[in-house]
C-alpha cells in the first residue's frame, strides 16, 4: 500500500469490518493510535488499518481488550505513544462486579475471583445487617 493512502473513520472502519463507534472506542482506550491531521483534517492511514485488523483478529481469538492493551504496551513500550496512550498505559485497569448487601454497603469483586453463591450472599447481606449500623442508629441505641 502507498504510504499517502488516507482513509476516513467511515472508510477505516468499513474495511475493518467494525462500526466507527469501536474506531472511537479503540483510539480512546490506547489500542489504536488517534487519527493524523487535526479538525476535518482527521484521517488513517494503512498502519491504522493494519492494527485494526491485529485488535479485531485478536479479539475474535478470545483475548480480552484489557490484554490486548497490554501486548500493545509491552510491543511498544519504548516506541512513543500518544499522550491518550501514555495514560492508558500509567493506569492499570481491572473489571470488578458490584453488588448492593444493604443501602450503603456493597461487596465488590475482582474479575480474578468467582463471584459468592447466593447462600453466601444472603448470608453476609445478614451479617452485614446485624453487624453494621449507621453512626444515627448507634446514637439513638
Amino acid at each position: 500500500m502507498p504510504t499517502d493512502t488516507r482513509y476516513g473513520i467511515e472508510e477505516l472502519a468499513d474495511l475493518a469490518g467494525v462500526t466507527r463507534r469501536t474506531v472511537r472506542f479503540y483510539v480512546q482506550e490506547g489500542l489504536l493510535p488517534a487519527p493524523l491531521g487535526r479538525g476535518r483534517g482527521r484521517h488513517y492511514d494503512p498502519s491504522h488499518l493494519k492494527r485494526l485488523l491485529e485488535v479485531k483478529a485478536l479479539q475474535e481469538q478470545g483475548l480480552p481488550l484489557a490484554a490486548i492493551g497490554e501486548e500493545r504496551i509491552a510491543l511498544h513500550g519504548s516506541a512513543r505513544l500518544s499522550a491518550r496512550e501514555e495514560g492508558a498505559a500509567a493506569v492499570p485497569r481491572s473489571s470488578w462486579s458490584r453488588l448492593e448487601l444493604l443501602p450503603g454497603v456493597e461487596l465488590s469483586v475482582s474479575s480474578a475471583y468467582r463471584f459468592p453463591s447466593p447462600g453466601t450472599i444472603r448470608e453476609l447481606a445478614e451479617w452485614c445487617r446485624v453487624h453494621l449500623r449507621r453512626e444515627t442508629e448507634d446514637d439513638n441505641a
